[in-house]
């Protein structure tokens, strides 16, 4: 029973993997954290070259690239060059993606009213055995109108 609640995935009647949010949650963190990290360095790099930037060290430019993915950007420090505000801006999209997932996930796990996911794949299962249903009717018919066909001859 426990093994269960650490599987990162489990595979329900309709076949379909759903994964475990807390997985996705982790997995999310580090690829976020993972892109600030790498980031940082050209952002550092790209600062230090202007002498009136005030991010210089890689420290300051993690921060900065963290606070931009946030979208809460204190502004104690900031880019000043060209290639260090693009590098910010692209971590504020990547950053408003990611960070808007990760809370997705929180509201999903807590909050979760309905799964729609869950309702087509029943609406589709239903609909596979309404297909079923009516293509052995079809057989009948067909075969009910053959007797007939048989019978008047």
């Amino acid at each position: 029973m426990i093994k269960e609640k650490f599987k990162h995935y489990s595979v329900d009647q309709y076949g379909v993997k759903n994964y475990n949010s807390f997985y996705l949650l982790v997995f999310s963190v580090i690829i976020l954290y993972g892109i600030i990290a790498i980031l940082s360095v050209p952002l550092y790099q790209a600062e230090l070259a202007d002498p009136s930037s005030n991010i210089r060290s890689y420290k300051d430019a993690f921060w900065t690239l963290q606070m931009s993915a946030s979208t809460i950007g204190f502004g104690d420090f900031y880019p000043v060059t060209l290639t260090g505000r693009i590098i910010v801006a692209a971590m504020f999209y990547i950053g408003v993606g990611l960070v808007g997932y990760i809370g997705a996930q929180f509201v999903n796990r807590f909050v979760s009213f309905s799964d729609t996911n869950v309702k087509n794949r029943e609406i589709r299962k239903q609909n596979e055995l309404i297909i079923e249903q009516n293509k052995q009717l079809e057989k009948k018919l067909e075969k009910l109108m053959t007797t007939i066909n048989e019978k008047s001859q």
